[in-house]
């Protein structure tokens, strides 16, 4: 199969005599693993300027950590970071995108709501929309399949980096349904280009092409961890380690001192209770060796993958948070900190889309009824969704 990066440079001359911007990083790749920077030079492409996303160009940052760069060290263009120090930061002036009359973008998301690179595509088109600058969009394949949809939608006042626009956390789409979508529902006005992915099925996983795994992120190395993401990437919102530190981000939970095998008991009876399946629990320990709990002596639980397709990953985060609420109260907390430069609603609420979960945990509530009202978003969400879907 071929990305939307290899189909454009099959034929450029749509871009002759334009100059062009280009939001990437290190995943912009064919492949044989050459850089999107490289094969659009090579190709006679005017390429004047990069704009760089969470992490950086060559994603080199952690998360939530300020990117400065201003030209990229290896094809010595000048850049323009796209997450910095605050808010604004996230949002490309007009003076950035100056003298460009088109920007590509060419990222490699994961399926995410919280993975910012979609929201970064959307703010980019929002601000090029005002300058009637086209954005085309190199599209790739969802890695963790374009079927499956997981999790509420964003309500009104709980928007931010991580929750930018009314999606599902599980989307099932790509970044160029995505564009799409910011266009048909969500008021942004913005001339697009969406140019294909050709040979890709919904079903597919990205291991089932010929698109080579290149990680997206600094803690999103491989297939698994991105296929559990949607749901354990929760744990950031609370004073848990998310097993960031480690060799094994996101399969590995919990805190010092709590409680390992009556943590896992907990997870295995909530999963049991609503019907999660596709995962394992094992009791286990782990040193961070950055972010939360740091050089500490942790103990909770690893997450192992058994069947990727009967995964509910949104439910699975839901669920090992349950458990670690109740395995030990003491020990478990919200985060508190600011989360991606919002500090009120707090972090759980936006990476939910609502206050809804944590407040009903609070009062000593059981999933289900979270679960009834995520699933009226749901509803709602696969409508608008099917009115943009570019592959069969």
């Amino acid at each position: 199969m071929r990305t939307g990066l290899d189909v454009l440079l099959s034929d450029v001359s749509a871009l002759s005599g334009r100059r062009v911007g280009l939001c990437c990083n290190h995943t912009a790749v064919d492949n044989r693993f050459r850089h999107a920077i490289d094969l659009l030079r090579a190709a006679g492409v005017d390429l004047v300027r990069l704009f760089g996303p969470e992490h950086g160009v060559r994603a080199t940052a952690q998360d939530m950590e300020g990117v400065d760069e201003l030209v990229d060290p290896v094809s010595g263009l000048p850049v323009v970071s796209l997450y910095g120090e605050d808010a604004d930061s996230l949002h490309p002036r007009p003076e950035d995108l100056a003298g460009l009359d088109v920007i590509l973008f060419d990222i490699q998301d994961i399926g995410a709501r919280y993975y910012t690179y979609q929201a970064t595509l959307g703010f980019i088109m929002k601000v090029a929309g005002t300058l009637g600058i086209e954005v085309w969009v190199l599209d790739r394949p969802n890695p963790i399949g374009g079927e499956r949809v997981e999790g509420g939608l964003v309500h009104p006042g709980f928007e931010s980096f991580v929750g930018a626009f009314p999606l599902c956390v599980r989307h099932g789409m790509t970044v160029g349904e995505l564009a799409h979508y910011f266009v048909r529902f969500c008021g942004v006005s913005c001339a697009i280009k969406v140019i294909q992915c050709e040979g890709w099925s919904r079903h597919q996983w990205l291991d089932q092409t010929d698109v080579p795994w290149v990680y997206p992120s600094p803690n999103m190395p491989t297939l698994q961890t991105a296929t559990i993401y949607p749901g354990m990437c929760l744990m950031e919102a609370t004073t848990l380690s998310e097993g960031r530190g480690t060799t094994r981000p996101f399969h590995l939970f919990g805190a010092p001192g709590l409680h390992p095998d009556r943590l896992v008991e907990l997870c295995q009876a909530g999963a049991a209770r609503v019907g999660l399946k596709g995962v394992a629990f094992r009791p286990a320990a782990f040193i961070p060796g950055f972010q939360k709990h740091q050089g500490r002596p942790c103990t909770g639980a690893e997450v192992h993958l058994t069947d990727r397709d009967q995964l509910d990953a949104y439910l699975l985060g839901l669920v090992t948070i349950e458990a670690a609420w109740r395995c030990d109260p003491e020990r478990f907390g919200w985060r508190s900190e600011p989360y991606e430069f919002v500090s009120d609603p707090p972090a759980i609420d936006l990476l939910t889309g609502s206050a809804a979960f944590r407040t009903n945990l609070e009062a000593g509530g059981d999933l289900e009824a979270v679960l009834a009202a995520y699933e009226l978003d749901r509803t709602a969400f696969l409508e608008r969704r099917a009115e943009v879907l570019l592959y069969t």
